[in-house]
């Protein structure tokens, strides 16, 4: 996650800086990604750390798992404004379109592709938790918005269609609203403790266990992404304590 985020912050100054002296929006819109995605990897990873760092004891009883959902909500959030902005300035580029520089633009847009896709090498894994796919669909909204760019910049080029530039800037505006959807869906549903798995598939699992005659209560969340926790309300065919001791008794035995 560290190196995830070291790679994006030198692609959002070359970006930038490219963006700014070319005058292509779709640079800038791409720039802005990776800025934010910067910024959330390194919240992610912060997340990440205290939570393996802090045992809890008996006043944090779950420890500071929590801190995963509400990160990648954060990230989530942080997205809003970054697509306000792509927007606005590609509506204004609709207006009065601005002659960008192709080559240069080009040398720029690859460069920045080549580091989100050396980012999905590393991130990408078997599992990954909550804030490493919010990390991961960051990169992969990166990679389309770089395509996007290169795309768009080539038209330029080839066609002289300075519209394209503003056009590739407002996909890039809509993978990014699509990557903070997901997120926020994901960790919402958390932190509102949704249930991750059917009720009634659990409550038939249980009911077909041995000496379970009815299952009254269940609940289930999850308190991060990979940890689920679940409590149950079951009534047995023990009439005392001491039958219940002896039922147990004869099962260890057995």
């Amino acid at each position: 996650m560290t190196l995830v985020a070291v790679s994006n912050l030198v692609g959002f100054i070359v970006e930038l800086a490219g963006g700014l002296l070319f005058g292509s929006v779709a640079l800038l819109s791409d720039a802005l990604h990776m800025l934010f995605d910067m910024l959330a990897y390194s919240m992610a990873f912060g997340a990440s750390y205290t939570v393996d760092r802090f045992e809890g004891g008996e006043t944090w009883s779950y420890g500071l798992h929590r801190l995963e959902p509400v990160a990648a909500f954060l990230n989530g959030v942080l997205f809003i404004p970054m697509v306000g902005y792509i927007l606005w300035e590609s509506y204004q580029r609709f207006l009065d379109p601005v002659t960008i520089d192709p080559e240069l633009t080009l040398i720029v847009a690859t460069g920045g592709l080549l580091v989100n896709v050396g980012s999905v090498y590393v991130l990408q894994s078997g599992e990954m938790s909550l804030n490493e796919r919010s990390a991961f669909y960051h990169l992969l909204g990166d990679a389309g918005g770089s395509i996007a760019v290169i795309v768009a910049t080539v038209a330029v080029a080839v066609a002289d269609l300075p519209i394209a530039d503003p056009v590739a800037a407002t996909l890039i505006g809509f993978l990014v609203l699509w990557s903070a959807g997901t997120v926020l869906r994901e960790s919402s549903s958390i932190l509102l403790e949704r249930s991750p798995s059917s009720q009634d598939d659990l409550r038939t699992d249980i009911t077909a266990l041995g000496d379970v005659e009815r299952v009254d209560d269940i609940h289930v969340w999850q308190v991060c992404s990979q940890l689920t926790v679940a409590t149950v309300h079951l009534v047995g065919p023990a009439t005392s304590l001491e039958n219940q001791r002896t039922d147990s008794h004869r099962r260890t035995s057995d």
